[in-house]
């Protein structure tokens, strides 16, 4: 339980920075009018990742899929930064 939890807080926070940042840059117009929403929207997001992570069978299986969900995530920033794919 407490492994899920951890991967819950850890990567969970990472895969939510990652989820509201892709929304925000995805969405129409400069990312900086989403900022303030953003900010609003990541904590609940944040959440909603942290008490999914109890729906895993085992707290290795949590960490794994959160680990990678979160690098993709930021790769996918990453990568839609440096195409210049957003404002």
């Amino acid at each position: 339980m407490w492994a899920r939890a951890l991967a819950g807080i850890v990567p969970g926070f990472f895969l939510s920075a990652a989820i509201v940042g892709l929304v925000s840059w995805l969405l129409p117009g400069p990312w900086q009018s989403t900022l303030v929403a953003g900010g609003l929207v990541f904590f609940p997001v944040w959440v909603g990742v942290f008490c999914a992570g109890f729906q895993f069978r085992s707290g290795a299986r949590a960490w794994v899929i959160y680990s990678l969900a979160s690098v993709l995530g930021l790769a996918a920033l990453a990568l839609l930064r440096h195409l210049d794919w957003v404002q």
